[in-house]
């Protein structure tokens, strides 16, 4: 019997039998999902515009390509697309569930679009098909999985580029599909969505830079390739329907998540036609191309991040209509968040980092800074959104008081835009920070900082993780936001700020010194941050009073100051 090195169709130890059965199981599976695009997922709805051709060239064609390249004597590209479609399609799985908890809810134009007011729905033969489709694919890719070969991956080109357009496609799932003008389909974000719809986007949202970084780390170049080619097909299934939607019918829009999808995916797959594998270098001097570019990117992110979040501070966050009985005028007024000021200080600090990223002299000691400064963003940006999501939460508030009472409805403002642009762009400024912080620690080598620093970086860490759970401010009848207890939107800010702080601090102590100083200052930077709330946000509250995280973080911005100045004194000892 002939070992598989000596098969030819078989290509880098990729096992036959596998991977045989994977591609049928691929081509199975996009055959069901086209078959569910002519037969309708419910009896009450049909799809909002003639799909079927386009959702069967999303489906069919990866299938096609997958099995074409194992004909053309390439089947790790072939297990690859299947790959790359499979890690996706729990997502698009769990997406689809929604037609059968609440179908109304959905925002799926190119398969279900009521022409009539429809309380629920009853699933059809095609729901179930779009079921089938995506568990056929999951077989699939487990067995192109163990298809696989084991040995040590190459160093792969584009290892930072890559993840970071998928994380760029994975805030355009997020935002809202399309824009609707049409009564029977309310179109919104995913946060705004039901369960399991904003289950599915966010796993799909995860999936992508995690299967991108993986696919970069395969054994396999050719492997490597068609899994960033399924992934980009994949992802195209996702965003393209919804921009078709918004061309083909007069009732809605296109917006720019989609749009952003296709973008970043199609780049992807631009890389992936190109050399993956990385040539050894013969000189171990040659410093590392690219940092230049690197900083200037993660410093230009980091201005229009922080004048993001400048005009989300001085733009109103909820906009208030009143329509008092027998007017025929409605009366506007807008809302603004106690939280602004905040917002406004956190992004003067990414401006003044950005800034010292982007000269040369500051750079080095600048961007391990704001590579924790971006997250006072998060921590400000999702107070500030607070504001917007609580009032919007009250909804219409026609008729109460009684039919004399004017009738209030509420909207998001232009600033509660501004800062969920500024959020997004924060975590793309992460990602290019660490993308630039690996370049940087290759150029320099490798080195660690002094010993001596365990004790007070441990004690700043355990400190901040009690200041960001506890309050720093108390209000008489007001109950902030923490993470132990009444865990709301701003909590989430203080999660970010809290993986951040004791990340940086882990990472200090595996740094060289000058970098592990950064590190700590920028974790006493964010920190200290958090005890500004005590005058920016609870002076906007009035008669506010200092609580027991204002004190907790002033002594853990102390002992991360002191283990950075630790830092410092022993870089200089060992110069």
């Amino acid at each position: 019997m002939p070992t598989p090195a000596q098969t030819p169709w078989l290509d880098e130890d990729t096992q036959s039998r596998p991977l045989t059965v994977a591609i049928g199981l691929t081509a199975a599976g996009a055959l069901a999902l086209t078959v569910a695009a002519l037969v309708p997922v419910s009896p009450d709805a049909a799809p909002g515009f003639t799909s079927w051709p386009w959702l069967a060239l999303l489906f069919l064609a990866p299938a096609v390509a997958a099995i074409g390249a194992v004909a053309a004597k390439k089947p790790g590209i072939g297990g690859g697309i299947v790959l790359g479609l499979a890690a996706l399609a729990p997502g698009r799985l769990l997406l689809d569930l929604q037609f059968a908890v609440n179908g109304p809810l959905t925002i799926r134009p190119e398969l279900y679009l009521p022409d009539r007011f429809v309380g629920g729905s009853a699933v059809g033969a095609g729901f179930w098909l779009l079921v089938a489709g995506h568990l056929l694919t999951i077989a699939a890719g487990v067995l192109a999985w163990r298809a696989q070969p084991r040995d040590e991956p190459e160093r792969r080109r584009w290892r930072l580029l890559v993840p970071l357009l998928a994380v760029t496609a994975s805030v355009g799932l997020l935002t809202a599909p399309v824009h609707s003008d049409n009564g029977f389909l309310l179109a919104r974000s995913a946060f705004e969505g039901p369960w399991p719809a904003l289950g599915g986007y966010l796993l799909i949202a995860a999936a992508l830079p995690l299967a991108a970084a993986l696919a970069l780390a395969a054994p396999s170049e050719r492997t490597a390739r068609g899994t960033l080619l399924g992934l980009t097909a994949g992802a195209f299934a996702v965003a393209a329907p919804a921009l078709l939607a918004g061309l083909f019918r007069a009732d809605l829009h296109v917006t720019w998540g989609p749009c952003l999808v296709l973008v970043a995916t199609a780049l992807t797959a631009a890389l992936a036609f190109t050399r993956l594998a990385e040539k050894p270098k013969t000189d171990a001097e040659v410093r590392v191309p690219g940092l230049f570019w690197w900083r200037l990117t993660t410093g230009l992110l980091g201005l229009a991040t922080a004048a993001a979040a400048v005009v989300g501070t001085f733009a109103p966050q909820v906009a208030v209509t009143a329509l008092n009985p027998g007017a025929v005028t409605p009366v506007s007024a807008a809302a603004e968040s106690p939280a602004r000021w905040f917002l406004l200080v956190a992004a003067l600090l990414v401006a003044v980092l950005s800034l010292g990223t982007l000269v040369p002299k500051t750079a080095a000691a600048a961007r391990p800074v704001l590579g924790l400064a971006w997250a006072g963003i998060v921590l400000a940006g999702t107070a500030v959104l607070n504001t917007a999501l609580t009032a919007t939460q009250a909804g219409n508030l026609a008729g109460f008081g009684g039919t004399a009472a004017p009738a209030f409805g509420y909207d998001l403002g232009a600033g509660a835009a501004w800062t969920f642009a500024a959020l997004v762009l924060a975590a793309l400024l992460a990602l290019a920070v660490v993308g630039t912080g690996v370049v940087e620690r290759e150029d320099a080598g490798n080195s660690t900082a002094d010993g001596g620093l365990l004790t007070p970086v441990v004690a700043g860490a355990v400190l901040a993780v009690a200041a960001f759970g506890l309050p720093v401010f108390s209000v008489p009848g007001y109950v902030a936001p923490g993470l132990w207890s009444n865990f709301d939107t701003p909590s989430w800010g203080l999660l970010t700020a809290v993986v951040v702080v004791v990340g940086a601090a882990a990472l200090a102590l595996r740094s060289r010194p000058k970098p592990a100083a950064a590190l700590l200052a920028g974790a006493a930077l964010l920190t200290g941050l958090h005890a500004a709330e005590l005058p920016l946000v609870g002076g906007a509250l009035g008669d506010a009073s200092p609580s027991t995280g204002f004190w907790v973080a002033l002594a853990a911005v102390a002992a991360l100051l002191v283990g950075a100045g630790m830092a410092v004194a022993g870089g200089r000892d060992q110069s």
